[in-house]
């Protein structure tokens, strides 16, 4: 009996031990894309990743740079007709014919919610001239960017040889995106009204993104489908001040693959109130007191798992003193919170309060003067 006992132990034991090496090998399996990644926005930290460094070509995940980068250039309003030989592209289209007006907000809409190929095109010719001219600004920005196995030979992501990212550098790439607040602006919504054609009249452009439906707290950002690149997702969620970011390429069931790798983001990343160090004041010169309240500009938050909390850690960077006059909101150090010798985040150092000059005795001097000969002319007069 004792034999059976010790047995059928052994199998419960066996069991849980196997049921435990499922569990924390079955996330990695159970993607279904070739290549994966995701990433905390806020310190960048990457929280899941399969073959994340592996070059693929991407598709219209492209678009995100070309979005971005037609975002920066500037007068986003101004009206202007299409180039005629830059819209006639196949594929997915915002719609686009001859003669078009349009502006660049327009045609970045264009490219984000429906995946319009021609808004690509027609926004690299109109920004760079040629192709050839925009996919050298769109490497320019990716190396800025950090994406250091990336690179872009077409503006809308359609294959050519030599075009391809990786998962990680896309993550990089939506990072960055969505510090543009016109970007994530666009990107986030589900359907856009706007007025384009000749003449330009009002029509609804809906966005590909299923999941801004399906998650809660999806904000974008771009999908993609080449028969080179399989599906590709570039996604973005935020939740109770998390923002996590999560890519995939070659993904046949990316829906599912973004809501896995989402919830388990969320699992274990909290939004943290940071220790604040005591700091109260600093040196004044000049003033009526010898020093001055100071105070951090904002409350210091970061997004982190329970072990990077833990290990956070805070260093203050201030001037010695300050002089006066000096007001309220005057920028004079900052603190910065690292993890590892990393930083993650920096809070500027403020004066908390205003402080007048003191008024030398030579200074008193000469006003009352310049004042009671003001007087005594008044009252000869």
């Amino acid at each position: 009996m004792r034999r059976i006992i010790v047995f059928f132990a052994a199998i419960l034991l066996f069991l849980h031990f196997s049921s435990s090496q499922v569990c924390a090998q079955g996330f990695d399996v159970s993607i279904s894309a070739a290549s994966a990644v995701l990433i905390e926005a806020q310190t960048g930290k990457i929280l899941y990743a399969k073959n994340e460094n592996e070059k693929r070509p991407m598709a219209s995940t492209t678009k995100i740079m070309t979005a971005l980068i037609c975002l920066e250039s500037g007068n986003l309003d101004e009206q202007f007709v299409v180039d005629s030989s830059a819209i006639k592209v196949g594929g997915s289209s915002m719609g686009l014919v001859e003669g078009d007006i349009v502006t660049k907000r327009s045609l970045c809409i264009g490219m984000l919610l429906p995946s319009g190929n021609d808004a690509a095109n027609a926004a690299a010719i109109k920004i760079a001239g040629s192709f050839e001219k925009f996919a050298e600004m769109m490497n320019e920005r990716a190396a800025k960017i950090g994406m250091l196995n990336t690179h872009f030979i077409t503006p809308s992501g359609l294959d050519a040889e030599g075009h391809y990212s990786t998962a990680y550098d896309m993550a990089l790439l939506a990072r960055e995106a969505l510090k543009n607040p016109d970007f994530k602006a666009i990107c986030s919504q589900k359907n856009i009204k706007l007025s384009y054609g000749n003449p330009p009249y009002d029509r609804w452009l809906k966005n590909t993104n299923k999941l801004l439906t399906y998650y809660n707290g999806c904000i974008g950002v771009k999908t993609g489908f080449t028969d080179a690149a399989g599906r590709c997702l570039v996604s973005a969620t935020e939740r109770n001040g998390v923002c996590l970011i999560c890519v995939t390429l070659k993904a046949p069931d990316d829906w599912a693959d973004h809501q896995k790798m989402l919830n388990y983001g969320f699992s274990i990343v909290k939004n943290y109130d940071l220790p604040v160090p005591a700091i109260s004041q600093i040196g004044l010169v000049g003033g009526f007191k010898d020093n001055v309240g100071v105070s951090l500009a904002s409350i210091p938050k970061a997004s982190l798992t329970e072990e990077d909390f833990s290990k956070v850690q805070s260093a203050v960077f201030m001037d010695k003193f300050v002089y006066a006059p000096v007001k309220s909101g005057k920028v004079v150090g900052r603190v910065k919170y690292s993890i590892d010798g990393k930083e993650i985040l920096s809070v500027p150092v403020i004066v908390s309060e205003n402080a007048d000059a003191e008024v030398t005795q030579k200074e008193k001097s000469f006003w009352d003067n310049l004042f009671e000969r003001f007087n005594i002319f008044k009252n000869e007069k």
